[in-house]
Formats: C-alpha cells, sequence, structure tokens
C-alpha cells in the first residue's frame, strides 16, 4: 500500500521534470497500466478518507469552510434579525430566532454527515472504470471539467470524479440526506421540524413586529424542502475535501515520495 501511494503522490510531479509520458516511462521502468494501478489505489484512499472524516459527528458543522448554511429561501428571515434588535419584543424574538436558526443548521449538517458514508462505493465505481487514458491525461493535468483550458490543472483527478460521479452522488445522496433530514440523529429534532418551526415562528411573530416597525413588509420564506439544498453543498463540501488533498501532494510530493524520488531523482540532486 506504501509502494502504491508513493508511486501516487510521484506522478503529479512528473509534468514538471518530464516532456513526455514516455520520457517518465522508460526512466521509472513503469508501465502505463501500473502508473494508473497506483492512481487508482490512491483516489479510493483518498475519497474514502474524505467520505470518513465528512461522516464523523461535527464533520460538517464544526468546519469553518463545509459547515452548511441556511438555503436562500431562509434569506428573509436572517435580514430580519438587525431590523427586529431596534425594539425590546424585537429583541426577545431575535434571539428565539437565532437559537432556532442554530437550531435548522445542525440538522442539516448532521444530515449531511449521516449521509456521507454513502459517497464511498460511488467513487469507488467511478475510480474502477478509468481508463488508461484518463489515467494518464490526469497525469499530464488535464482539466476535465473545461477541455478549452489548457492550463495544468492541480485538481485534476478531483475533477475527473466531480465529471463522472456528481449525477450519480446526487442520485445517492437525495434520498438518504432526505431520510436523514427527517430523523432525530440525537438532537431531540429532525432538521426538517427544526425549519418548519422556525418559518411558523417567523410568521407568526417576527413578521408581525417588522411590518409595524417601517410598515414594510418582508417576504414570508416558502415551504420548502431542504434536501436540494443540502445534498448540493454536502457534495461541494466533499469534492473540496478531495482536492485539497490532492493539492497538497503536488504542492508538496516528497513528504510522501522520499525514496523513489532519490532512486529517479537521484543524480539531479547530487552535489
Amino acid at each position: 500500500m506504501k509502494k502504491i501511494i508513493i508511486i501516487f503522490a510521484f506522478i503529479f510531479i512528473i509534468p514538471v521534470f518530464f516532456n513526455s509520458c514516455d520520457e517518465f516511462f522508460n526512466t521509472t521502468g513503469l508501465s502505463e497500466e501500473d502508473i494508473v494501478k497506483g492512481l487508482k489505489t490512491a483516489l479510493e484512499i483518498g475519497s474514502d478518507s474524505s467520505c470518513t472524516t465528512l461522516n464523523k459527528e461535527d464533520g460538517y458543522y464544526k468546519s469553518q469552510i463545509l459547515k452548511i448554511l441556511l438555503p436562500p429561501e431562509a434569506d428573509p428571515i436572517l435580514e430580519s434579525l438587525d431590523v427586529l434588535d431596534g425594539t425590546l419584543l424585537g429583541q426577545t424574538v431575535k434571539q428565539e430566532l437565532e437559537s432556532q436558526i442554530e437550531d435548522v443548521v445542525l440538522g442539516i449538517n448532521r444530515a449531511a454527515e449521516d449521509a456521507a458514508k454513502d459517497a464511498k462505493p460511488i467513487f469507488v465505481d467511478a475510480i474502477t472504470n478509468m481508463t488508461v487514458i484518463e489515467g494518464l491525461k490526469i497525469l499530464q493535468g488535464t482539466n476535465f471539467k473545461d477541455s478549452t483550458t489548457l492550463d495544468f490543472d492541480s485538481t485534476a483527478a478531483t475533477n475527473y470524479l466531480d465529471l463522472k460521479t456528481r449525477i450519480g452522488l446526487t442520485n445517492t445522496f437525495s434520498p438518504v440526506i432526505n431520510a436523514s433530514l427527517d430523523k432525530d440523529l440525537g438532537l431531540g429534532f429532525s432538521a426538517n421540524t427544526a425549519w418548519e418551526n422556525l418559518v411558523a415562528y417567523y410568521n407568526a411573530f417576527a413578521h408581525p413586529i417588522l411590518y409595524n416597525i417601517d410598515n414594510t413588509e418582508l417576504p414570508i420564506p416558502e415551504d420548502i424542502t431542504l434536501g436540494e439544498h443540502a445534498t448540493l453543498k454536502a457534495l461541494d463540501g466533499l469534492f473540496y475535501l478531495v482536492g485539497n488533498e490532492e493539492r497538497k501532494i503536488r504542492k508538496d510530493p516528497y513528504q510522501w515520495a522520499n525514496d523513489i524520488i532519490q532512486q529517479v531523482f537521484g543524480s539531479v540532486y547530487e552535489e
């Protein structure tokens, strides 16, 4: 396994040192099949690590970058908080709204964490079906999501997975997240229940106060389902982590590939 990871880390720096794949293969003695096999194995490890990280409690919720916030339909509620702060009664309502908002956010993130484990089989399927040509394009930094871009793509492998798995992951995630949004995941409430309570409270208490303050009627949030929003943001977070790992390997492969770099490039670094 260590050898495979070393191979994977090493192939990400090939474009820096070699002008062609043939030169690389001739120097290392590795065949195209060997390289692609190493790439597939490493991608499996990387995607498994990302799914495992997000499947843990607070995997999404405690991440400043990946935490899933309220959907756009909740913007009127968020915009009302500053206005409510202008009156004594409004301040009380604001505090209750903030508490209920956090309940919804926590519930959404718990649902995403609960569903994260179901991404791994989809990733594995896409990786298993990777062709030699696709593997070599990833190796060379080809941007799979934008074929017109000629620049080296430091997240070529991640973009490959995104392109190949986004639809399958969405179809897999949607029912799982929708089910999770309906479950009490140890919070004493489900995310959908928290959302329904938030909208009901806003309509019953916040909305009348807002109208009396400036005679302006903010739009009332529609009764929506959270599934589509949660699915989109959960997958964005998943691919973000995979891309992060890929960038680390490309930026500093030496921490994983010391042995093979010494073997192949020893003469380059001789003093």
